[in-house]
């Protein structure tokens, strides 16, 4: 027997990794008017992100249900050790209360553990990715959940903006913010901390974003972990990891992943940023 890992459709997690390491995603939900589309699986991402600059709607998302969680964890804990489920920061989506209710209701023979990450997209994938692989290998529940607790404490998150115009009508900043970048022509760049959405740096051009980008990854030294996030510029995106490879341990190399609808909905096109686990050495 082993421990099931549970995450949701924000990680961000490439769906080979998820195969390849047995990951339960779970999807979050995203609305086009009175159409509704699970994420990363009713919509693709071309489609999705076709709609959201071209389409007269803007999009709106829901968290999965307390339902839906039970369900998971009542079929994943028939035959397991346990259940580790692993997710977006409380403090920007309600689906780590819908799993935490869940667990608490689902009739299952395991204990469930359930994580508030304090991040969000590949931040919270690569913390799933390190416990997934410490289950495979044989960890127990306690070791995983220590694991859980200590990448996420060193875990950062951290992009570059084509506009601040998708957070504001999400609601995760301030219509003068925004209005701001936008007479401004500025790059926004923002930063998770402590569970919530804050201002990284302004900068003129893309280049220089990009290169605001590559200092900003270089001023957390030696990395255990990184992935690189686009929506819309998988070129650049590579470019980007190309440049911050040093940074990992020899041998090893960014994960490239692409925003899902969730994300999408809220960094808009043209998003490109940095999650990594700082070196437990650094």
């Amino acid at each position: 027997m082993t421990v099931k890992i549970v995450t949701d459709s924000t990680a961000d997690i490439p769906s080979e990794l998820a195969q390849e390491l047995g990951i339960e995603v779970v999807p979050l939900k995203v609305r086009f008017g009175t159409e509704e589309f699970l994420d990363g699986i009713d919509l693709s991402s071309e489609e999705f992100y076709q709609r959201l600059v071209q389409g007269p709607t803007l999009p709106t998302t829901s968290q999965p249900s307390v339902g839906e969680f039970t369900e998971v964890y009542q079929r994943l804990g028939e035959g397991s050790d346990g259940i580790m489920s692993i997710h977006v920061s409380s403090k920007l989506s309600g689906t780590f209360n819908s799993a935490k209710q869940a667990s608490e209701q689902a009739e299952v023979g395991c204990p469930i553990e359930v994580v508030d990450t304090l991040q969000a997209s590949m931040a919270v994938g690569l913390i799933v990715l390190a416990v997934a692989r410490a289950a495979n290998a044989g960890a127990g529940m306690e070791e995983l959940a220590a694991l859980a607790e200590d990448t996420s404490s060193r875990s950062e998150f951290f992009v570059m903006l084509d506009t601040l115009e998708y957070l504001k009508k999400g609601g995760r900043v301030g219509p003068a913010m925004a209005l701001i970048g936008g007479i401004l022509s500025i790059k926004p760049m923002i930063i998770l901390r402590d569970g919530e959405v804050n201002e990284l740096a302004k900068e003129r051009t893309r280049r220089k974003g990009v290169a605001r980008l590559i200092r900003t990854a270089q001023e957390f030294g030696s990395l255990e972990d990184m992935a690189i996030l686009h929506s819309t510029t998988p070129d650049e995106a590579q470019s980007l990891a190309s440049d911050l490879e040093r940074l990992m341990p020899e041998g090893t190399q960014p994960v490239i992943s692409r925003a899902g609808s969730v994300i999408g909905t809220y960094s808009g096109p043209g998003a490109l940023g940095v999650a990594l686990i700082r070196s437990a050495t650094t």
